[in-house]
């Protein structure tokens, strides 16, 4: 935690922590008069507009040209985040559909983050996102075929940090599901514990010579869809959610600041680039913290967990006047039921025939 600025002393503290929690909840810049009536410091206006005055001047509050009023700068904000916000508990209703919801679909990894994005949307009324980072080092944990018609079936890949993919091929050639089974038993033992860049580096081909003869027709099916499943899971996915959200916060009544915050966090490549670079843990960057494009906004973020690893980021972004005690309370509630819910188990392979 960072060290309070000695020039505040406890008074002047008291007075930014009322006017930062004030214009959060209204929007409306704060004055001296207000501020009277809500503070139990026993001061006049005179005194606290003085006070104010001496804040200004430190930069923690600015003045709009149209306002007798004071409304907190991004200095203010950080201290507010770092010392003055009091812990929001969240309340038991909302842990209770948290746990039922993510539990209910803790099946698929990507689908639960994606359902963990819409909820933290709905909770916060802020644009939610998550995301799952590039996965060239993440570790095959087993192989599988799923039959789907005469030359169809369905390649399963699931890696250690939880990542499930399937894919549909079209093999050139009649199976046997004994075959599938087989195929799935020989590339789990080749490829378990393997990282995807090893596996798409690697001459696989070899397998089908040497561990597969007999399934080698297959095989020539089989290879290029594996490879092109492969580089396919190194993308990073982003899954956003509540755009609407933002048409109902007065920061975007401006059509085009609207249209200006919408173009920049849909904009897949560049807000990706963003997310994957922030530092891991809870995250929260305010104002001039961010890039410049995204300098009138707040950005929240925390990792989640698979088995202790981190293996993807969600948070929520918004104007700075944003709730950061509520909001960081419901973040950290979701990424904490994601770590504990979501446990990968490889199926049973079976002894050799």
């Amino acid at each position: 935690m960072k060290g309070t600025n000695m020039d505040l002393n406890e008074r002047k503290l008291k007075i930014l922590q009322a006017i930062v929690a004030d214009f959060i909840s209204t929007s409306e810049p704060v004055g001296s008069r207000t501020l009277s009536k809500r503070l139990d410091l026993d001061l006049s206006p005179a005194t606290i507009r003085n006070e104010m005055s001496d804040l200004e001047d430190m930069g923690y509050l600015t003045h709009p040209h149209t306002s007798a009023g004071r409304v907190p700068s991004d200095k203010a904000y950080r201290l507010y985040v770092d010392q003055l916000m009091s812990a929001s508990d969240l309340p038991d209703q909302n842990k209770q559909e948290i746990e039922a919801k993510l539990s209910s679909d803790a099946e698929e990894l990507d689908q639960t983050v994606e359902h963990a994005a819409h909820l933290l949307s709905e909770m916060t009324n802020l644009v939610s996102f998550a995301i799952t980072p590039n996965r060239s080092e993440s570790k095959i944990n087993y192989i599988n075929f799923l039959p789907v018609d005469e030359e169809t079936v369905v390649l399963m890949i699931v890696c250690e940090d939880g990542k499930v993919t399937n894919s549909a091929i079209k093999l050139n050639c009649k199976y046997q599901e004994d075959q599938l089974t087989l195929m799935s038993k020989v590339m789990t033992h080749n490829f378990k514990g393997k990282t995807i860049s090893a596996v798409l580096t690697a001459n696989i081909a070899d397998l089908f010579e040497n561990d597969m003869k007999a399934l080698s027709e297959m095989g020539g099916s089989v290879v290029p869809s594996f490879m092109k499943t492969l580089e396919k899971m190194l993308n990073v996915d982003l899954y956003m959610d509540g755009y609407s959200n933002i048409f109902a916060l007065p920061e975007y009544n401006d059509v085009n600041k609207a249209k200006d915050f919408l173009s920049t966090v849909t904009n897949k490549d560049q807000f990706t680039n963003v997310l994957v670079n922030r530092d891991q843990g809870l995250s929260i960057t305010i104002g001039d913290e961010n890039s410049p494009d995204l300098s009138d906004c707040a950005l929240i973020t925390a990792d989640y967990k698979v088995n202790g690893k981190m293996v993807g980021r969600l948070g929520v972004i918004g104007p700075k006047r944003m709730k950061y005690d509520e909001v960081t309370s419901v973040i950290k509630y979701i990424t904490e039921n994601l770590n504990q819910t979501f446990e990968i188990e490889a199926p049973d392979e079976g002894e050799d025939e």
